[in-house]
């Protein structure tokens, strides 16, 4: 036998059990009101031993949501290039959802927070995820002659998670729009 563990494959119980306690959770977490762990075991009808089990602590849970979400964010950056958008409105429109994506997240904003100044975002498979959903648009724009061949991707998502991280919950949609609008004046093709 070798050193090596090998991973048990999940039984279909627990995938359930683990499928149904993100869904509570992300209905808990977007109520808005303060939310423990035990009420989303709870809500779910598993014991907290089988919500620990899963996710060892509440950031975990957030990070699991948030993973699962990311990946629908990725996605949304072809979805809006197939609905024709200019590349450059589809870029700001991504942004827009990757804003409203992290910001209506009021209880789990410091977890997230914490989440997105981690290693999880800054050298990880979820930073890869969003700088190709961004490198899709870019290239869209590059060919389309509406934004600059010299951006990058990662500097974009790089300045999308600094954002997010340093406006405020209260009062800071307004300057991380404006901020949106600044880094989309810096990566338009200037006009002719």
């Amino acid at each position: 036998m070798s050193g090596q563990a090998t991973s048990k494959p999940i039984r279909a119980d627990a995938a359930r059990n683990r499928t149904r306690l993100l869904d509570a959770a992300r209905i808990a977490f977007a109520a808005g009101a303060p939310v423990s762990l035990k009420q989303i075991a709870r809500d779910t009808g598993v014991g907290i031993a089988t919500l620990y089990r899963h996710f060892p602590t509440r950031e975990a849970l957030v990070e699991a949501i948030y993973q699962h979400e990311l990946a629908q964010l990725c996605a949304d950056a072809e979805d809006l290039l197939g609905g024709a958008e200019d590349p450059a409105h589809a870029l700001r429109s991504w942004m827009d959802r990757f804003a409203d994506y992290t910001s209506t997240k009021r209880e789990t904003a410091d977890a997230l927070r914490a989440v997105l100044a981690s290693d999880i975002v800054t050298a990880s498979p979820a930073r890869e995820q969003l700088c190709a959903a961004v490198q899709v648009i870019l290239d869209a724009g590059i060919a389309a002659g509406t934004l600059r061949n010299d951006v990058h991707a990662e500097d974009i998502v790089v300045t999308l998670v600094g954002m997010f991280t340093t406006t405020s919950l209260a009062g800071g949609g307004d300057q991380l729009g404006r901020m949106l609008d600044l880094l989309m004046d810096a990566v338009r093709c200037p006009a002719p």
